[in-house]
């Protein structure tokens, strides 16, 4: 079988085009007639063998993010997805405020509706267990706290800017096997004219809730079994206006009613049935089984036809006890699933992203120090089982037992206060993760040491700019306002010069100590009062690494029956190109303005 023949390419900073009529992708052979932008484009039909640096089983919107970031970082990505196409059935539609937050600061939500960085509202109302007065907020130069955006248009964003920073996506194949050795691993899938072989120095399950990867490699989970049953589903009423557009409890359960706009009568339903789990819970739902269920709870038959989607769900959830096994990861659904309440799941993923794609990319470089691969899963799991256990307790106040009226007036009184759940309170910054706190890695940490940076304006050589645009490339920051000691450590720095980007600011900028290092996810990894700066590196960073965007790599290649190839001519020096010359380049040039 003949190898297809391949291109050398530079990939781009994450989300970057590549030039006009060419992909900035690898070059790829599949079967003929299924070629895209990125040489495989819905290649059920794709056989043979691809090699590349790491694989991602799972196209939505986590698998996709974490090959933007790989990608963007010069490591060769594929995503292996069972679906040929993106599915239109609503699904998660809430970003809530770190998750916006860590999105701006790496470019990715310009060109999202709604993800724009001009000025905005600081303050949006939400609901804890379906009680109003959470106020969720977020500092004055910052992104809204809370964006409704729906996960199809997050998808398409996503696979759009993973395709152009050089992602080849394989749509229509179901992985079969995931094999692992010392040096690399080996994933198979199976599409409609036969398999396809994925080699890889590592593997990102992002396969969902159901995850083929999490099976295949043996992780081990804590579940909590289910308790509830619930039904969802887009209907059109028989009689527009039976039923109150809102959330309302009743004595045998809730109901939750949203118009939908684009259809006469039409309303998005959610019932809740605290009674028990139902036993058939993988089975499909009858639009029948919804309506008897509305008139269980309400109390009266409302007649409804038409149903766009039907879907059946419960309180089931599960976490793996590691993120890593070996040389595979999981992100997203595949590491946790919860009740769906209160739209966490979503940004949830989405951190689980952005904590693993620069991290995986060090690794893969060489460049990363001893264990942070592992931070992922430190970071990343107590996060996730705080999500299961906040959905957990407001699903227990919801359950319409008389006997928890009590607690809910006392929640009610909390949120309508402020403090202990309204705006700026405990439960907001929960809900939002605002009131993430990463372990330190350093011995001697400084107690600015993971805490999330806000947006900051900052004066430099250049002129004004923000945490938000210095951040947009990528790289990791020391921030030195001048000072007596701010050369002292740009020397120290000076063994990771290849990883690190160096910022001079004013002695005016208000940052912690007068110096600080972030992470490219914009937590604070070291801050001037603690430890040696040289420790800090160390311990994130192996000495005399580099990111190496101006070397050019060999591409993804992949053998098979024919020999369909995408050529692209890349984008220079990628990421280090904006930044060395302090121009923002590529992805950077997407974040207008900062945020005011």
């Amino acid at each position: 079988m003949p190898s297809a023949p391949t291109t050398p390419i530079t990939p781009s900073a994450p989300g970057t085009p590549s030039a006009p009529g060419t992909s900035g992708a690898p070059g790829v052979s599949g079967t003929a007639g299924v070629s895209g932008a990125v040489g495989v484009s819905g290649a059920a039909g794709a056989v043979g063998v691809v090699r590349a640096q790491v694989v991602v089983v799972g196209g939505g919107p986590v698998g996709l993010l974490v090959a933007c970031e790989l990608a963007g970082y010069g490591v060769r990505t594929v995503v292996v997805e069972e679906r040929e196409g993106i599915s239109a059935r609503p699904k998660a539609t809430t970003l809530h405020a770190r998750a916006v937050q860590c999105l701006v600061r790496r470019g990715y939500l310009a060109g999202v509706a709604g993800g724009s960085s001009a000025p905005v509202a600081t303050r949006c109302a939400f609901h804890f267990a379906g009680m109003p007065g959470l106020a969720v907020c977020a500092p004055a130069l910052e992104p809204p706290p809370v964006l409704k955006c729906e996960q199809e248009q997050l998808e398409r964003h996503f696979e759009a800017r993973a395709r152009a920073a050089g992602v080849v996506v394989l749509r229509g194949l179901r992985v079969t096997g995931v094999r692992q050795g010392p040096d690399g691993v080996q994933v198979t899938a199976r599409g409609r004219r036969g398999q396809v072989t994925c080699t890889a120095r590592y593997a990102v399950g992002a396969d969902g809730a159901r995850s083929t990867v999490r099976g295949l490699a043996a992780f081990a989970c804590r579940t909590y079994p289910a308790t509830v049953s619930a039904l969802a589903g887009d209907v059109r009423l028989e009689e527009p206006g039976a039923l109150r557009p809102g959330w309302h409890r009743t004595a045998t359960g809730w109901i939750v009613v949203k118009d939908v706009p684009d259809v006469p009568g039409g309303v998005r339903l959610r019932t809740l049935d605290c009674t028990g789990a139902h036993r058939g819970r993988h089975l499909p739902p009858t639009l029948e089984e919804l309506r008897a269920e509305v008139a269980r709870i309400t109390g009266r038959d409302v007649p409804m036809g038409q149903a766009r989607w039907l879907s059946r769900f419960s309180d089931f959830s599960r976490i793996t006890l590691s993120y890593r096994a070996g040389r595979v990861l999981l992100a997203g659904d595949a590491a946790h699933v919860h009740f769906p309440v209160g739209g966490q799941g979503l940004s949830a993923g989405v951190l689980d992203a952005l904590n693993l794609g620069w991290k995986l990319a060090l690794a893969v470089r060489g460049a990363a120090a001893p264990g942070l691969l592992d931070t992922y899963d430190l970071e990343r799991r107590p996060a996730a089982q705080r999500v299961i256990d906040n959905t957990r307790a407001q699903l227990a106040l919801m359950r319409p037992d008389t006997g928890l009226d009590p607690l809910r007036t006392l929640f009610g009184e909390l949120l309508a206060r402020g403090g202990g759940g309204g705006e700026n309170g405990v439960l907001a910054s929960m809900v939002s993760a605002q009131d993430t706190v990463l372990p330190p890695r350093a011995a001697d940490p400084s107690p600015w040491e993971g805490r999330f940076l806000a947006n900051t304006e900052l004066t430099t050589a250049q002129g004004r700019t923000d945490v938000i645009r210095l951040l947009a490339a990528g790289r990791p920051l020391l921030l030195l306002s001048d000072g007596a000691d701010s050369a002292r450590w740009q020397a120290q720095a000076r063994p990771w010069s290849g990883l690190l980007r160096v910022v001079r600011t004013g002695a005016d900028s208000a940052l912690p100590g007068g110096a600080v290092l972030v992470r490219p996810d914009g937590y604070v990894g070291w801050a001037a009062g603690a430890g040696p700066l040289t420790a800090a590196l160390g311990a994130y960073f192996r000495e005399g690494g580099s990111w190496e965007h101006g070397q050019r790599h060999p591409d993804t290649t992949t053998t098979g029956t024919s020999t369909s190839t995408s050529t692209g001519t890349g984008a220079g020096a990628g990421v280090d190109a904006g930044v060395m010359a302090g121009a923002g380049a590529g992805v950077g040039d997407a974040v207008p303005g900062g945020v005011r």
